[in-house]
């Protein structure tokens, strides 16, 4: 499976409608705490922009209406993990992301038979607190070593500066949520990040 080299990350369906029409390939929804028909609501919205636009969604952590809603991605962080149905998942033929932390978790991650690892934060970052210290740039190319073939996404205190960085390490993408959404010019700066990951991007096309 291939990735885009750009990963944006975003809490509402208003952002996917704003910024994925600019050229984005690859979306997370992540929404926490609001309920489920608001949540369902979210979900439709942000599909039909996506489909419009031939970019892939992903909705986190939210697998039980991921499947009623016939999407086709999720992303699941540890806790997540523990508590999903992966046969569930499967049947549904969902694809799968993990985020991860620390060796156990890799481990963790990788007997679920993801299809891509999430690491970070590589760079400190604001969007939420976390027990981990950052990785540093290094645990890129390690954990890429570890996980092989799976594609890896960096995610972290990742700017439009930073990403050609990690991608060079051998991420196949990088996620990216304040660098954007706190920018003055949202519009601009993911015209930026398209620009910056252009030779990745450009790379998977040249590949099929």
């Amino acid at each position: 499976m291939r990735l885009d080299p750009f990963y944006l990350i975003v809490d509402s369906a208003d952002w996917i409608e704003r910024l994925v029409p600019l050229g984005v390939k690859l979306v997370q929804l992540r929404i926490k705490d609001k309920p489920d028909g608001i949540l369902r609501q979210e979900i439709r919205r942000a599909k039909a922009v996506c489909l419009a636009h031939d970019c892939q969604l992903i909705v986190n952590d939210y697998w039980k209406l991921a499947i009623d809603e016939a999407c086709d991605f999720i992303h699941l962080g540890q806790e997540d993990l523990a508590d999903a149905d992966l046969a569930a998942i499967r049947r549904a033929q969902l694809k799968l992301g993990v985020s991860t932390h620390d060796g156990a978790e890799l481990d963790t991650a990788l007997a679920a038979g993801p299809d891509y690892v999430a690491l970070g934060p590589v760079w400190p970052t604001i969007l939420k607190k976390m027990k981990w210290q950052p990785q540093g740039i290094e645990r890129v190319a390690d954990w890429k070593r570890r996980i092989g073939n799976l594609p890896l996404v960096a995610i972290g205190g990742i700017t439009v500066e930073r990403a050609p960085s990690v991608l060079e390490l051998g991420a196949a993408s990088a996620a990216v949520v304040t660098d954007i959404t706190l920018h003055e010019n949202p519009e601009a700066r993911t015209l930026q990040w398209l620009a910056a990951t252009a030779p990745w991007r450009d790379g998977l096309s040249a590949t099929g």
